[in-house]
């Protein structure tokens, strides 16, 4: 009998998959969904970055701009980042800003000769919740620095005509619904993806306002990327892990 259990173990042993008796190999790089993505800001140093540093600082790994009652402005200012240039990319990055502020991610922007840190191009407007106004009333929206001004607000799918217009063609829910889904003096993400002519803002994982820019004239394809401090009341606003892919 004994070789009769010996033929047996061997029969099971051999119907038993590879992957119970050897380990597969673990993959190389696991997929994430920020593969591709490359750290623009160290958190120690403004290496890379070039603003006014009576507003911006690093903090706590934090890029930090700050207006205070002794250093108001009288034009909006930038740091800007001196790596490189935003064609077709994504940016993700998360921001907090106190309540009266007023910020902005500029994105295929240039600068304005004669205008220390002033940059003209569109940008991903940030405010704060200020509880005498609406509540967040340009947060998501596309805001064209120095140029066309408004292109879409929250909540709207616009398409820029050939004549600079803001056409409203489509909507990604109410302004006050997405309102909601944003938290005030609290970290928030940001999600800004421009691919050819198509601009698409996401905030804590919602569609805040695409544009679709057909202004042949008037839009970008390339340039600079920076973020804003903001004419007004004392303020501040904070940024970290700021990461960028280029498509």
């Amino acid at each position: 009998m004994r070789p009769l259990r010996l033929s047996l173990c061997c029969c099971l042993l051999l119907l038993i998959p590879p992957a119970f008796s050897q380990p597969a190999a673990a993959p190389a790089t696991a997929p994430t969904e920020d593969a591709g993505f490359k750290p623009i800001f160290d958190g120690r140093t403004l290496s890379g970055w070039e603003g006014d540093p009576t507003y911006w600082r690093v903090e706590d790994g934090h890029l930090v701009g700050e207006v205070t009652p002794a250093t108001l402005l009288k034009q909006n200012s930038f740091i800007i980042w001196r790596g490189g240039t935003t064609r077709d990319f994504e940016l993700k990055l998360q921001y907090r800003i106190t309540a009266r502020g007023n910020s902005g991610i500029n994105y295929r922007s240039v600068e304005i000769a004669g205008q220390p840190f002033a940059l003209r191009g569109y940008q991903a407007d940030l405010d704060g919740q200020d509880r005498n106004k609406p509540p967040l009333r340009h947060t998501g929206q596309n805001y064209e620095e120095k140029g066309r001004t408004f292109l879409a607000r929250r909540g709207e799918i616009v398409r820029v005509d050939a004549a600079a217009k803001p056409v409203v063609i489509g909507s990604v829910g109410t302004s006050e619904a997405l309102a909601a889904t944003l938290k005030s003096d609290e970290w928030n993400d940001v999600h800004l993806i421009a691919r050819g002519h198509v601009l698409t803002h996401l905030f804590n994982g919602r569609v805040m306002s695409i544009v679709v820019d057909d202004d042949a004239a008037n839009r970008t394809t390339d340039g600079l990327l920076g973020v804003q401090v903001h004419v007004g009341p004392p303020m501040k606003v904070e940024f970290r892990h700021i990461r960028l892919k280029q498509l």
